[in-house]
C-alpha cells in the first residue's frame, strides 16, 4: 500500500511524466473522508430531527415549552404541555445571572405575549404592566391577583428593566441594565444605538461603497497587468530602496553614536547607557546590513528568475483567464460551508431529550456518546475547509502544468481549468484529503493550546506560559511548512498523477536541489505581491476618506471606511494569491524542465521564451566562469614550468 495509503509507483526508477495517463491516488483516504461526510451528514440529521432548529430560533422556557408553539406534556414536568401560541418571547427572572463556561442564562425562563418597555420597580407594577397589557411576567399557574409578595420567587427578580426582543429569536433583552455581560447586546438592539447610526451611515454611502469595492477590484486586475509588464523595474526598485533603506539606517545610528560619544559627559549615566545602547543597535544594524547586502549579492542573479516566472505568470492569465474566478469560487463554497458548520453547530447547543432538574426545571441534555458530536464537529471545521482550500490549489496547479507543458499554446484544451477540476474529481480527491487531513492533525492541538492560555490568562506562573507559547509558536511554524509542503506536493501530483507521499518526496527534493531559487522567489516574490496588496487598500482607503469626508448626511462613517478597507485586502489578497500560486506552479515546472531536459533533439524544454532567456544567460555565464577557471589555471601551469 506505500506510504499511508499511497500508491506502488515509488520505484526508484520512476521520472516525471507530465500530463501522461493517470490512475486513482490515495483511494482509501477518499474513503475514510467520505465516511467522514457521512458522519457530518448524521449529526446534522440528529440535531435538526431533536428538534433543536425551533428551540434554537424560538426559544424555550424552563419547563421545556417553545414559545410561540402548542406544546406536549413532558413526564413529571407540572407546567409543561402549554399552549404558548400567543406567547412568543423568551423573558428570563435573571438575565445578568450568566454562565460564562456553559454560554448560558442562569435564570427562570419564561413565555411571553410582550417584553416590558419599561422598567417596573415593584409588583403592583407587574400587575399592571399583565393587566394593561395581557403580558404574564410570573409563573404560569399564578393569576395577576396572586403577584404579592408570597409568591416573590414565582416573579421576576425586582426591578424588572425595560426590554426589546432580539430580532429574529425572540428574547427580551433589558435596555438599560447594569450587568456587563448583556450590557452590549443590549446596546445591539437599541433603536438609539450607535449601532444604528453607524448602520445608517452605511447605507447612506452605499453606493459609495460599492463603488470603491469596484474600484480595489480593478485596481488588482490593473496590478497583475503591470506587475507582468515592468516587473523587471519594479523589482530592482524595491531592492535598491531596500539597500538604501538598511545602509542608511545604520549610517545614521553610527552617526548618532559618533555625536552622542563626543558630547559625553562622564558624570551623566543617563547619557552613557544611551550611548551604549546606541553602540548596540548600531552593531546589529550593521550585521544585518552586511547579511542582507550579501544575500541580495549571492541572489542577485536568481532574481532575474523570479522576474521571468512573474512575467510568464501574466501570461498564464492571458491564455487562462477563468483562473482569476478561481477565489471566487473557493469563497462562496466556504461560505456556504461555514454557514452550515454554525448553524448546525447552534443546533447542537439546543439539541436533546428533557431531564428534570433537582430544582424542578427542564434541562435539554444529549446523552452517551452523542454528546462529544461538537468535537466531531470541529473536527470537519477544519479538515473539509482545508479540503476546499486544497481543492483550489490543485484546480490551478493543473491548468497552469497543462499550459506550461503544452509546447503549442493554440492546442491547449477550450477550458484548462475545467479540465483540471475534472482531472482531480476524477483522480486525485484522495490525495487532497490526505493533505488536508495532515494539516488538520497540526491545527487542532494549536487551537486547543490557544483556548488553553486564554483560559489560564493571569493564572499560570511564567514558565508555564513561556512553554505554551513555544509550543505555539513550534505548531504554528510546522502548520506554514506543511502548508507550504502540501501546496508544491500538490503540484507534483498534477504534474505526475503520483499519490500524496511520492509527490511530497519528489517536491521536497526539486526544492531542495532549488534552494537558492526558492528562497530568492519566496523573499523577492512575496515582498512585492505584499506591498501590492497594501498598496491597493491604500489606495483605496485614501479615495474614500476623500469621498467620505464630503457626506453630510450622517456623522458616524468609521465602518463604511474599514468595510472598503478590508474588502480591497481581501480582493487584493485574492487575486494576488492566486498569482502567487501561479508562480510556485511555474518554478516547479521548470525545475523539472531543467532537470530531465537539456535543449539538446528529443529532449527540448517545454518552458516560455522569457525562461529560455533566462537559461541562455545562466549557460552563458556558467561557461564564462568555466572558461576564466581554465584560463587561470593554464597561465598557472605555465608559470610553474617556467
Amino acid at each position: 500500500m506505500g506510504c499511508c495509503g499511497c500508491g506502488g509507483e515509488e520505484g526508484s526508477d520512476r521520472q516525471w511524466k507530465p500530463l501522461e495517463q493517470r490512475s486513482c491516488t490515495d483511494v482509501l483516504w477518499l474513503l475514510i473522508f467520505i465516511l467522514f461526510c457521512v458522519g457530518m451528514a448524521i449529526i446534522c440529521g440528529f440535531a435538526i430531527a431533536s428538534g433543536a432548529a425551533q428551540r434554537l430560533v424560538f426559544g424555550y422556557d424552563s419547563y421545556g415549552n417553545i414559545c410561540g408553539h402548542k406544546n406536549t406534556k413532558i413526564e413529571d414536568i407540572k407546567l409543561s404541555g402549554y399552549d404558548l401560541t400567543d406567547r412568543k418571547n423568551v423573558f428570563f427572572f435573571e438575565p445578568c445571572n450568566w454562565d460564562t463556561l456553559k454560554f448560558k442564562i442562569n435564570s427562570v425562563a419564561l413565555c411571553v405575549s410582550k417584553c416590558p418597555e419599561m422598567d417596573l420597580n415593584s409588583l403592583e407594577d407587574v400587575r399592571n404592566f399583565a393587566n394593561n397589557n395581557g403580558s404574564y411576567l410570573c409563573r404560569y399557574d399564578l393569576k395577576v391577583s396572586e403577584y404579592t409578595s408570597k409568591h416573590l420567587k414565582s416573579c421576576p427578580k425586582l426591578p424588572v428593566k425595560s426590554s426589546k426582543p432580539i430580532p429574529f429569536f425572540h428574547r427580551c433583552v433589558p435596555m438599560d441594565s447594569g450587568c456587563k455581560n448583556i450590557k452590549a447586546l443590549a446596546t445591539f438592539v437599541s433603536y438609539n444605538s450607535v449601532l444604528q447610526r453607524v448602520i445608517t451611515g452605511v447605507m447612506t454611502s452605499k453606493e459609495i461603497i460599492v463603488g470603491l469595492c469596484l474600484m480595489s477590484l480593478v485596481l488588482s486586475m490593473l496590478l497583475m497587468v503591470i506587475i507582468r509588464y515592468i516587473s523587471k523595474v519594479l523589482i530592482w526598485i524595491l531592492a535598491i530602496l531596500t539597500i538604501i533603506g538598511s545602509v542608511g539606517g545604520t549610517a545614521v545610528l553610527w552617526w548618532l553614536y559618533a555625536d552622542h560619544k563626543k558630547s559625553l559627559n562622564v558624570d551623566d549615566e543617563v547619557a552613557a547607557d544611551n550611548v551604549k545602547a546606541l553602540l548596540v543597535y548600531a552593531i546589529v544594524a550593521t550585521v544585518i546590513t552586511v547579511i542582507l547586502l550579501l544575500l541580495m549579492l549571492i541572489m542577485r542573479k536568481r532574481v532575474a528568475l523570479t522576474i521571468a516566472l512573474f512575467h510568464v505568470a501574466g501570461k498564464v492569465f492571458t491564455h487562462i483567464p477563468l483562473l482569476i474566478f478561481q477565489s471566487l469560487w473557493t469563497f462562496l463554497a466556504l461560505a456556504f460551508f461555514w454557514v452550515y458548520w454554525i448553524a448546525v453547530l447552534l443546533l447542537l447547543a439546543t439539541a436533546g431529550n428533557p431531564e428534570k432538574k433537582p430544582d424542578g426545571y427542564v434541562e435539554f441534555k444529549v446523552s452517551g456518546p452523542l454528546q462529544y458530536t461538537w468535537i466531531y464537529h470541529l473536527v470537519g471545521l477544519i479538515w473539509i475547509s482545508e479540503f476546499i482550500l486544497a481543492c483550489q490549489q490543485m484546480t490551478i496547479a493543473g491548468a497552469v502544468v497543462t499550459y506550461y507543458f503544452t509546447r503549442d499554446k493554440h492546442n491547449l484544451p477550450a477550458t484548462p481549468i475545467l479540465s483540471s477540476m475534472c482531472r482531480l474529481i476524477k483522480y486525485h480527491l484522495g490525495t487532497i484529503a490526505k493533505g488536508s487531513f495532515i494539516i488538520t492533525l497540526v491545527k487542532i492541538p494549536r487551537m486547543i493550546l490557544v483556548y488553553i492560555h486564554s483560559q489560564l490568562q493571569g493564572k499560570e506562573n511564567a514558565c508555564a506560559k513561556c512553554m505554551l507559547k513555544s509550543c505555539m509558536c513550534c505548531l504554528w511554524c510546522l502548520e506554514k511548512c506543511l502548508l507550504y509542503l502540501n501546496r508544491n506536493a500538490y503540484i507534483a501530483s498534477a504534474i505526475n498523477g503520483t499519490s500524496f507521499c511520492t509527490s511530497a518526496k519528489d517536491a521536497i527534493v526539486i526544492l531542495v536541489e532549488n534552494a537558492m531559487r526558492v528562497a530568492a522567489i519566496n523573499t523577492v516574490g512575496d515582498f512585492v505581491l505584499l506591498l501590492g496588496k497594501l498598496l491597493i487598500v491604500l489606495i483605496t482607503g485614501f479615495v474614500g476618506i476623500i469621498l467620505l469626508n464630503y457626506q453630510r448626511d450622517y456623522t458616524v462613517w468609521v465602518l463604511p471606511l474599514i468595510i472598503i478597507c478590508l474588502f480591497a485586502f481581501f480582493v487584493s489578497h485574492c487575486f494576488l494569491s492566486i498569482y502567487e500560486m501561479v508562480v510556485d506552479v511555474l518554478f516547479l515546472c521548470f525545475a523539472v524542465d531543467c532537470k530531465y531536459n537539456d535543449g539538446s533533439p528529443g529532449r527540448e524544454y517545454y518552458m516560455d521564451k522569457s525562461l529560455m532567456e533566462f537559461m541562455d544567460d545562466s549557460k552563458k555565464a556558467m561557461r564564462s566562469a568555466t572558461g576564466n577557471v581554465a584560463e587561470m589555471r593554464s597561465m598557472a601551469s605555465g608559470a610553474g614550468n617556467a
